[in-house]
């Protein structure tokens, strides 16, 4: 077993029984009675870790043991299961039904290949995308599993970059959206970056039949360091994407931006504090289609949540928040988890991890 990773088959074993038992009758019903639910990683006060179901008023519903870290979640917009990927260089994929009433299922990383930390459904429900390292060739790809048979793996697609993170789907299913972070990495050297000096960082619009190249966008001239890393698809298909700075320290390059097909990148203005007190780093973003909003939030720096509009790109509102982790669309504006234990204003003795995923309740399109 490599150093660091979880082998799959103790993975099965440690989980399988915990984690095929699905909720307690208890848990299901407090599911069945909110009004909305956020799917998140934690790790408790004795340095374990679980996945934990809360409510939007911030409280617990739920939690799943887990043997290990997870990183970032998908769900089903049709069957309404989640996927719970492992951390980089993780080796396993997780697949629950959060009412505790469907199929549940441990999917195991590919010869040869890790898992990124995300992934994504196909609107139609039919299909999961898993953002994958190729780690002998040096090559990102995407890989597909089969949600009609126990999302057995049927292939994968390339994502012309190197060290692919997260991705998405546009809102017909017609396009995947890779953030290249262009970080090469390898799970002999656990998250070592292998190629700091010499980093690809590029997003790429590829065709969800066929796997083929539609666009790749490689950031501009002399920002080679800045790690494309978290996308949010906004309104019409508009792709947003966060980045993670890994050069000098002083410099204070754009950390936010966008694109939509046929169109050029174009950075969000942000004024030099509010980058500064990002940290050159934001961890993750979010979509809030009701209120027409973009969230950021950094655990580096001050500890940051910014707020976008999203048709303008221009700063609505920033806000320290210590430890700052994960973030997604609320009822208004966002929720927002911390490494320190809170969430949505409400502390726990936990830590939150990096991302959040709402699971139900969504708020409606438009504004």
């Amino acid at each position: 077993m490599r150093s660091g990773l979880v082998d799959r088959r103790s993975f099965v074993k440690a989980a399988g029984a915990a984690f095929l038992a699905g909720l307690a009758p208890s848990a299901a019903f407090a599911l069945s009675r909110a009004d909305a639910v956020y799917a998140t990683g934690i790790r408790k006060p004795d340095r374990s870790f679980a996945l934990a179901l809360m409510s939007e008023g911030g409280d617990f519903i739920a939690e799943i043991e887990l043997p290990d870290r997870i990183h970032g979640l998908a769900a089903s917009p049709v069957t309404g299961q989640v996927a719970a990927f492992a951390r980089r260089p993780g080796t396993f994929i997780l697949v629950f039904s959060p009412d505790g009433r469907g199929s549940r299922a441990i999917i195991p990383a590919a010869d040869d290949r890790h898992f990124y930390g995300h992934g994504t459904f196909s609107p139609d429900g039919r299909f999961l995308y898993a953002s994958e390292n190729d780690f002998e060739t040096r090559r990102g790809v995407i890989g597909i599993y089969d949600g009609r048979n126990g999302f057995m793996r049927i292939g994968e697609y390339p994502t012309y970059g190197i060290g692919p993170h997260d991705l998405a789907v546009s809102p017909d299913g017609r396009f995947l959206v890779a953030a290249n972070g262009g970080i090469e990495t390898h799970p002999d050297f656990g998250r070592t970056k292998l190629n700091l000096d010499h980093m690809e960082p590029s997003l790429a619009l590829i065709d969800a039949a066929s796997g083929a190249l539609v666009e790749r966008h490689d950031l501009p001239v002399g920002l080679s360091q800045l790690s494309t890393r978290h996308l949010a698809v906004g309104e019409a298909g508009r792709v947003w994407f966060a980045c993670q700075y890994e050069g000098p320290r002083n410099a204070l390059p754009p950390l936010a931006g966008r694109f939509a097909p046929g169109e050029a990148l174009s950075f969000a203005a942000l004024p030099e504090d509010v980058t500064v007190g990002l940290g050159n780093y934001v961890g993750a973003i979010a979509y809030n289609p009701r209120d027409g909003l973009i969230g950021l939030s950094s655990p580096k720096g001050a500890g940051m949540v910014v707020t976008l509009d999203e048709a303008s790109g221009k700063l609505l509102s920033s806000r320290t928040l210590t430890d700052a982790a994960g973030i997604a669309p609320a009822l208004h504006g966002f929720a927002v988890g911390t490494y320190a234990g809170s969430f949505k204003g409400h502390h726990h003795d936990v830590a939150f991890d990096q991302h959040i995923q709402r699971l139900t309740g969504q708020p409606p399109e438009g504004r």
